[in-house]
């Protein structure tokens, strides 16, 4: 059950990350906090499996603010690779 609280501060900065990364007309509202959430889950599931504890710290930074650097750099990848293929459209469009 204590997953579930990573899940959620995740999801929360996960949107907060979100109107923080400009070009947010490029993508969608849930993109950002989905993937804060989909990474938190996995971390934190990751590290239960290596034997980290509920009661660690590491824990709870990692699958918590890990998953934000993660949500972070896909979104800004993402609104990269938007913007790219949106200039090379006009360009093939002569616009």
């Amino acid at each position: 059950m204590y997953i579930l609280l990573a899940l959620i501060g995740a999801c929360a900065l996960g949107i907060a990350v979100h109107f923080a990364i400009g070009g947010r007309e490029l993508r969608g509202v849930a993109v950002t906090p989905a993937i804060a959430t989909a990474a938190a889950a996995v971390l934190y599931t990751g590290l239960q499996w290596l034997g980290v504890g509920e009661d660690s710290i590491w824990l709870w930074l990692t699958s918590i603010l890990g998953a934000v650097v993660i949500a972070a750099g896909a979104t800004v990848a993402i609104v990269a690779l938007r913007r790219r293929s949106d200039a090379s459209e006009k360009a093939a469009l002569g616009i």
